[in-house]
């Protein structure tokens, strides 16, 4: 991608969450966003046909970026359990002013959608890797499982993040090995 192209586009999405965070989505226009930014209105729908479709884009590309930093697929070994969930906590902890506020925004529950879907995709590729309980469905299990971390993710974002990455991921691990029975968690992780 041209240089001058990412620059204009990581300006629009730079301004675009900015204004997410003073104001709710409906009542933000293309000439908010480019005021921001500082380019033209044309230019914003050179790159985006609407502002939905910048929302979409903004979080596609966020969780890309949470994805990449974090997920096993760029590791030279597999990563745990415990140590994806670690990568996890710390990457929001280090961006927690661009992950709150599409968390925490009433107006764009897509983003907190497609993070459970991640985290589905996350837990069900573990469950493949240590197995689940003969007497537990498979399906629960890893829907459980999701809701519990992206709830947890939310509690934590929502309140200012009140314990350390590391902190939240021992509770966690130590929660599902009390209420699930899996110690293939730990002893994976």
């Amino acid at each position: 991608m041209d240089r001058r192209v990412y620059k204009t586009r990581k300006a629009i999405m730079e301004a675009f969450v900015g204004l997410l965070e003073e104001r709710d989505f409906e009542q933000m226009t293309i000439n908010d966003i480019a005021d921001r930014a500082n380019v033209n209105r044309g230019t914003i729908y050179l790159h985006y046909t609407d502002k939905f479709d910048l929302l979409d884009r903004c979080i596609e590309t966020y969780l890309q970026q949470l994805v990449d930093t974090c997920m096993s697929d760029h590791f030279p070994t597999p990563l745990t359990a415990k140590e994806a969930l670690l990568r996890t906590f710390r990457y929001l902890e280090e961006h927690a002013a661009i992950y709150t506020t599409l968390l925490t925004k009433k107006g764009i529950p897509a983003f907190r959608s497609k993070l459970m879907t991640l985290m589905i995709q996350g837990v069900e590729e573990q469950m493949d890797a240590c197995g689940v309980q003969e007497s537990m469905s498979k399906e629960v299990t890893v829907q459980f499982l999701a809701s519990a971390a992206v709830g947890l993710l939310e509690w934590w974002i929502m309140n200012a993040m009140p314990y350390s990455a590391e902190d939240m991921v021992d509770q966690l691990i130590a929660l599902l090995e009390l209420h699930l029975s899996l110690p293939s968690l730990v002893a994976k992780g």
